[in-house]
C-alpha cells in the first residue's frame, strides 16, 4: 500500500522547492538569459499548488482580492483595453505572440509576489544570496575572459549575452539586500550589494547601469525627505516620463549638445534621439487608439506609418523605441496611456502605506525600473517582467516574518 506524506509536510514541500527556484533566478539567468519567465512560472506554480492543497478556497480568494481594487481594475483595464486592440493591429499575428509572451508571465509574477511572501522557509534569502553572488561573479569573470565556457561551447560569442542576467540583478539586488540585513545578515547584504554593483558595471548594459544609479539616487532620497516629499517626487517623475514620453525626441534633440552625443557614442544616442522622434511622430498622427499592442517590431507595416514624413519613416523599422513608456503611448494611444498612467499614480500611493523601510526600497525599486523603462527595449519582454515580479516578491518577503 502507497503511503503519501501528512498534507502540512506536503505544503511545506513545495513551498520550499518553490523558494529555492526563486532563489536560483540570478544563476539561471546567467547561464541562459531568456530562462526568467519559465523560473518564475515554476516558482509560482510551487506556491500556487501548495495553497491550494492547503486551502482552496482561501487561496482563491487572497489571490482574487486585489484585483477588486482600483489598482486592480485598473490592471484589468490594460489588460482588456491591450486585447480589444489586437483587433486592428495591422500585423495580428506578431500582436498575438507578444499577448502570449506577456499575459502568462504576468500573471506567473503576480502570482508569486502575492503567494510567496510569508511562506518562503528562512534560509531562502541566504540560498538568494549565494545565487545573486555567484552570478554576479560569473559574470565579471567570463566578461574578463571573453567568454570562455560560450567559446568552449561552441555558442555565439557577444558581450550583451550578459545585458539580461545584469538587469535581472539591478532590480533584485536592493529589495534582497534588504531582506537580508532585516534578518541580521549584514555581511552577506554588504556583499550582495558589492558583487552586484560589480557585475552590472563591468557588463555593457547601459540600462543596467541607469536603474543602479537611478534606484540608488531614489531609495537616498526617500531616506533623507519627508516621506510625503519622497512619494511626490517619484509621483512625478513616473508622471512626467508617461506624459512627456511622446515628445522626448524633439525636446532632447533641442537639449542634447554634440559634445554629449559624442560622449555617449556607443549607447547610439543620436540613433535614440531619431528613434523618439519617429515613434513620438506616429503617437501625434494617431493619439487615440494606437496601432495595435504589440505592432513595435513591425511597426513600419503599420497605416501611421505611411503617414509620417519621409524623413523619419525609416526609423519606425528598428524593432521598438527603447522607451517602454513611448511604447504604450503608440501601441495603445491616450486609453492605455491614461490606465498606465493610473497604475502608476496608485502604485506610488500604495507604497506610501508601507513601513518606512519597506517604502524605502520600493520606491528604489521603482526608480531603478523607472529609468530602465525609459531606455530599454520592448515593454512586453517576458524576461523583463518576471524579473520585476521576483523583485516584488522580495521587497514585500521583507515584511514578513519566515515560514
Amino acid at each position: 500500500m502507497i503511503s503519501f506524506p501528512p498534507r502540512s509536510e506536503t505544503v511545506a514541500r513545495l513551498r520550499a522547492t518553490g523558494a529555492i527556484t526563486l532563489a536560483i533566478l540570478p544563476v539561471a539567468m546567467a547561464l541562459a538569459n531568456r530562462s526568467s519567465p519559465t523560473v518564475v512560472g515554476l516558482s509560482a506554480s510551487f506556491f500556487l499548488i501548495a495553497g491550494l492543497i492547503e486551502d482552496a478556497r482561501g487561496t482563491v480568494r487572497f489571490v482574487a482580492r486585489p484585483l477588486a481594487t482600483p489598482i486592480g481594475l485598473a490592471v484589468l483595464g490594460f489588460v482588456v483595453w491591450s486585447l480589444a486592440s489586437i483587433s486592428w493591429s495591422p500585423v495580428k499575428d506578431l500582436s498575438w505572440r507578444n499577448m502570449q509572451e506577456f499575459l502568462p508571465t504576468v500573471v506567473g509574477a503576480y502570482l508569486l509576489a502575492r503567494l510567496a511572501p510569508g511562506n518562503m522557509p528562512a534560509f531562502t534569502p541566504r540560498l538568494a544570496a549565494w545565487s545573486i553572488a555567484i552570478a554576479g561573479l560569473y559574470i565579471v569573470v567570463a566578461l574578463a575572459n571573453h567568454l570562455p565556457l560560450h567559446r568552449a561551447m561552441g555558442s555565439r560569442v557577444a558581450l550583451f549575452v550578459f545585458n539580461r542576467p545584469a538587469l535581472t540583478i539591478a532590480p533584485v539586488m536592493g529589495p534582497l539586500a534588504y531582506l537580508l540585513y532585516r534578518r541580521g545578515h549584514g555581511i552577506a547584504a554588504l556583499l550582495v550589494i558589492v558583487i552586484s554593483t560589480g557585475a552590472i558595471l563591468r557588463s555593457i548594459s547601459g540600462a543596467a547601469a541607469m536603474g543602479l544609479a537611478a534606484g540608488a539616487i531614489t531609495a537616498l532620497i526617500a531616506v533623507l525627505t519627508p516621506r510625503r516629499v519622497g512619494l511626490t517626487i517619484v509621483g512625478a517623475a513616473l508622471a512626467l516620463a508617461l506624459v512627456l514620453s511622446p515628445i522626448e525626441g524633439d525636446i532632447l534633440q533641442k537639449v542634447m549638445p554634440d559634445a554629449i552625443h559624442e560622449r555617449l557614442v556607443q549607447s547610439s544616442s543620436r540613433a535614440r534621439v531619431a528613434i523618439a522622434r519617429s515613434f513620438g511622430a506616429a503617437v501625434a498622427l494617431d493619439p487615440w487608439q494606437g496601432a495595435g499592442f504589440g505592432t513595435s517590431a513591425r511597426f513600419i507595416d503599420t497605416p501611421v506609418a505611411a503617414r509620417i514624413e519621409p524623413g523619419l519613416r525609416p526609423m519606425l523599422a528598428v524593432g521598438h523605441p527603447h522607451n517602454i513608456f513611448l511604447q504604450i503611448w503608440a501601441e495603445l494611444g491616450i486609453v492605455g496611456a491614461t490606465l498606465a498612467g493610473a497604475i502608476l499614480m496608485m502604485m506610488v500611493a500604495l507604497i506610501g502605506r508601507l513601513p518606512r523601510g519597506e517604502s524605502v526600497i520600493a520606491l528604489g525599486l521603482v526608480g531603478s525600473c523607472t529609468a530602465v523603462a525609459f531606455v530599454e527595449h520592448g515593454a512586453w519582454q517576458g524576461w523583463w517582467i518576471a524579473a520585476v515580479g521576483a523583485a516584488v516578491a522580495w521587497t514585500r518577503e521583507a515584511g514578513k516574518e519566515p515560514a
